[in-house]
């Protein structure tokens, strides 16, 4: 996998959630800045060392 899209959008109780597409990895946090650190954090986690995503993008609903 080259490309990771997450989908972000703003909680209803305050801060950001992101929803991978195509993974079961979500991430939240209190503001953007944070939510991409959580994110990265994330991704880390889900994928096996060398196979992690070249890219990941975060794209806000509208």
């Amino acid at each position: 996998m080259n490309e990771l899209i997450f989908m972000v959008e703003e909680a209803s109780e305050g801060g950001y959630t992101a929803r991978a597409l195509g993974e079961s990895i979500f991430a939240e946090a209190d503001d953007l800045l944070a939510l991409h650190e959580q994110v990265r954090d994330a991704v880390r986690c889900h994928f096996e060392e060398g196979r992690q995503p070249r890219i990941v993008r975060l794209r806000q609903k509208c």
